[in-house]
Parts: C-alpha cells; structure tokens; sequence
C-alpha cells in the first residue's frame, strides 16, 4: 500500500476506492483561483467611474487602468508555465493567491495612480498564473469521461467571481450614495434648489463638449430662475450624455463624493477575503498526479490515482502517464516538430480567439455602456449583476453538456450566436437607440461566451498539449490569450471615443469589428480544431503523433 500524500488527508480518506466527491473536492479549491481570477478582473468595472474621477483619468488613461493588470496576467501566465513544470501545478497556485492578497490590499490604499497601476499589475500576475494552473490542475487530477465538466467548473468558478463582485460592487456603490445624499441635502435646504446660470454654464460645456454654447445658452436662458438639477440632468440626457444630479451637486459645492474617495478602495481591498481562503484550503489538497510521476514519485502519484478512479483504474492509468513522459523529452522544440506543430497552432490562435471577439469590453466596461443607454449608476451596477447572473446560469449548463454534446459543436454554436448578436448591438449603437430590446442582445452575447467559448477554450487548452511540457505550451497559449485581453481592452476605450469614429459608426465600429472576428472564429474552429471528448490526455496525445 502506498503512503498517503502528504496534504490530501484534509479532503478525504484513504480507502483505496475511487471517489468522485473526492474528485470534486479538489476541483472546487483548485476553482476558487479561477474565482479570484473572476474577481479581481471584474472588480474595475463597478470602480473604473470613481477612480476616473479620483485620478482625472482621460480615455486612454482609464483604458489602462483597465488593461494593465492584463499585461500582469501575461506576465504571470508565461512564468507560471516555467514554475509549475518545476514547483508543481498546486505550489503555483499558492503563490497566485498570495499575490492576489497583496494586491487587493494595495489597490485599495494607493497614494497615486502609479502606486494603483503596480499592485494591479501583481494582481494581474496572480491571475495570469492561476488562468493556467487552475485548469492545467483540474484536468490532470480528473478522469477523462467527466474531465470537461471538471475543468468547466473552473469556468464556473470564475463566473462566480465576477458575479459575486458584481454584487459588491452594487452595495459599496449604493452605500456610498446613501451617505452623500444627506450631504446634498443639508447643501440644498440651505442654499436652495436652483443653480446659478454661470456655474451650469460651465458644467454643460465640460459634460457635453459637443454641444454648442448658443444652444447651452438658449436652454439656459429657456429655464429661467427656475433651472434645477434634474433639468440639467435631462439637457445632458436628451443628447445622450449620462449624468445622474447628485453628480450635478457634487459639482455645484465641491463635495467630494464618498464614493469617489472611498468607495472604489473598498470595492478592490474586499479581494482580500477570498485570496486568503484559498491559500488556507490549497494545503489540503495533493499535488498533482502526472507532475508528481514525472518528478519521480510514483507510489504518491499512485495514491492520488487510487483516491480517484480506484485501485485498477489508477494502475492504468500510471502506466500510461508513464509511456507518456518516457515518449517526451520536455523542450518547447517539440511543439514545433511534425505532428504537434499545427497543436501549437491551433492552441494559441483559440486562445487570441476567445479574446478578440469583445468579451471582456463587456466583462470591464458594463456600467459605462450601460450608463451610456441613458441609466445611472445605481441601475447601470444593477445590469451588470444581471451580466453576471447570466454568464453563471449558462457556465452551469455548458459544465452539464460539454463532456455530452462535445467541445466542437458548443463552440460553433457560441461564436455564430455571438456574431449575431454583436451585429444586432452595432445597429443599436449606430441608430442610437436604447430600448430595452438592446439590453436582451447584451444577455444573448454574453449567454453565448458562457455556454461554450467561454469553458470550452479552457478545457481543451488543458487537454491537447503533451503531459511533460503541458506546463510551458499552455503558458505560451495563456501568455497570448492575456496580451490579446490587454490590446481589445487597452484599445476599446480608444475606439469609443475616437471623434471621427464615433461621428462615423456612432459608437457601434467596436461591436461590427468583434463580429467579423466571430466569423473568423467560426471558420477556424470548424476546420481545425478537434473533437477531444472522452478521450483521455495520453490518447489525446498519441493522436497527435499517429
């Protein structure tokens, strides 16, 4: 009898039989780096508004606020291919969750924009290395009739995240308006409701630049002594700038909104919590079972296997993790002979795909897009808690269908719907409408990353590389996936508020450039990726080789 491994007496019993709550146990801490991953992402986008404020960030800067902690993640995910090939799949993760740490408690005190761009970037390499490790983690500890469903819940972990600070980021915000409110108040009962001509003057000219001054002056001049906030609010409106009146207050006496000074440090300091729950449970868990072998632990790897599959199942499949890696001589060189060139290929294009087609303009930007439709921000938060609802209830159903209708056809489906909808948006966009109708093609995009781009990509990234440089080549496939997030991130902004783009296309060339990307999608998944259900990491890579 092997000896138990040390770190996995916590989770479960050495029977000796095989074990899917054990199965799934393991999969569920392993997941909660993919929700750190989640949350640490999504976090910017309820705060992005009040950090603009704070730091008077232009397009371009707001835009790397949001893309910076993405060349963190590439940073992260190239090392951590590096790392877990020598320090194990779990010990990269526990450096993921402390990096998350201090980063959630940096990005919350900065004392300048710099200080908050660095300790977003080590968030981001904390990301980056468990985007990697938690899947890579996932798929080798699971048997290979229910391994897609397990590295779906790392999908599903990461959805939960985003929902989770979606949340968060709703009740800071609200927090915060109920104690500026009061503030306002106090100001209006003894100053009165109406605004002095030349101080609304100056704010339409700064909100609304496009807007003439005659016709500033004649809405002005048309209000008379009565001119109030809310007709304010509804100027700026009625030519489709979003301005809520607290902000109009806020203006009117120099109050500095709590929300702005405070708020969106709460909101990123509350990643302090999960990321040290999950550096507590990762001491429960054993390393993984192909590492392990290859390190030359064969009798730990075998009581992994056994806890499992069983006592046959894991003699089985030793054997074969055994045959794999005395086939391999772990060089990057490998991905390039005949045979697995065209698996490096196909890895890294899927990766750059996932990312190009626009989902995390959605992911990071929602409340802002949303506020442009005409909402504010306490609504505009709201929608994007139901983004969030969403992206989890299909990420649910893509765990329960990808290991029955396969990775292929869940991708084809994903992408065209994507295609489709973001047209449908781009339209919305350039006829400048705003109904409700928008809102559904909004959900039906994201339902559609959900429900297969989204868990599928990383299911098969997990699944197609050989087992002794698997480490390396999804980091190279992760490493691009990162640098694509950062350019679609970095550049969206840009576009959105390009004068001569948005005169052209009205705001809608993003959402026509991320459709074609679709169609490409499309195409390149139809003709060469494969079907890899059902088959387990060593069939998959004899495959390769045949």
């Amino acid at each position: 009898m092997s000896q138990a491994t040390p770190g996995s007496m916590g989770l479960a019993s050495g029977s000796g039989q095989g074990s899917p709550i054990y199965v799934w146990l393991l999969a569920l801490v392993a997941a909660l780096g993919g929700l750190l991953f989640g949350y640490d992402t999504a976090v910017i986008s309820g705060a992005i508004g009040f950090l603009r404020i704070h730091f008077d960030l232009d397009a371009a800067m707001m835009g790397w606020a949001a893309a910076c902690a993405l060349l963190g993640c590439a940073i992260g995910a190239g090392a951590a291919g590096m790392l877990s090939d020598r320090l194990g799949r779990k010990n990269v993760l526990v450096l993921s969750a402390i990096a998350f740490f201090v980063s959630a408690l940096g990005t919350a005190l900065p004392r300048s924009f710099t200080e908050f761009i660095v300790f977003r970037m080590i968030g981001g390499l904390g990301i980056g290395a468990a985007s990697m490790s938690s899947p890579m983690y996932i798929a080798e500890i699971s048997p290979a009739r229910i391994r897609g469903r397990m590295v779906s819940i790392n999908q599903f972990a990461i959805v939960s995240g985003m929902l989770i600070v979606y949340f968060v980021n709703y009740f800071i915000a609200g927090h915060g308006a109920a104690i500026d409110q009061p503030v306002v108040d106090a100001h209006v009962a003894r100053d009165g409701a109406t605004l002095d001509p030349q101080f609304a003057r100056q704010f339409l000219a700064r909100n609304a630049p496009k807007v003439g001054s005659a016709e500033i002056d004649r809405f002005i001049a048309s209000a008379g002594p009565g001119l109030t906030s809310q007709a304010v609010v509804k100027f700026l409106a009625d030519h489709k700038v979003n301005v809520e009146p607290i902000a109009v207050a806020v203006a009117r006496w120099g109050i500095v909104s709590w929300n702005v000074d405070r708020g969106w440090r709460w909101m990123f300091g509350s990643g302090a919590l999960p990321a040290l729950v999950l550096l507590a449970l990762l001491f429960l868990v054993p390393e993984s079972p192909r590492f392990l072998t290859k390190q030359g632990k064969p009798d730990r790897a075998l009581d992994v296997l056994t806890r499992v599959g069983g006592p046959e199942q894991a003699r089985r499949e030793l054997a074969d993790i055994e045959d794999a890696l005395a086939l391999e001589r772990g060089t990057l060189r490998e991905l390039f002979q005949p045979g697995l060139r065209i698996v490096f290929v196909i890895g890294v294009t899927l990766a750059v795909l996932q990312q190009v087609t626009g989902i995390n303009v959605f992911l990071y930007f929602a409340p802002e897009i949303f506020k442009r439709m005409g909402e504010g921000t306490d609504v505009a938060l709201l929608q994007t808690v139901l983004v969030g609802a969403v992206n989890m209830l299909f990420t649910i159903i893509a765990i329960w269908t990808v290991d029955r209708l396969g990775r292929k056809p869940l991708m084809l489906i994903g992408f065209t719907g994507m295609g489709v909808a973001l047209v449908a948006m781009g339209l919305a966009a350039y006829f400048e409408r705003t109904e409700l109708w928008v809102l559904l093609f909004i959900l039906g995009y994201i339902a559609c990353f959900a429900l297969s781009v989204g868990p599928v990509t990383w299911v098969i990234l997990s699944e197609i590389f050989p087992t002794k440089i698997r480490g390396r080549a999804m980091a190279i496939a992760t490493v691009c996936l990162w640098v694509a997030n950062f350019i679609v991130t970095q550049t969206f902004t840009i576009m959105d508020e390009d004068p001569w783009l948005v005169e052209t296309f009205h705001r809608a060339f993003p959402f026509w450039l991320y459709a074609a990307l679709c169609v490409v999608s499309v195409l390149f998944v139809w003709r060469l990726v494969p079907e890899t259900k059902g088959k387990t990491l060593e069939e998959i890579e004899r495959g390769w080789m045949a």
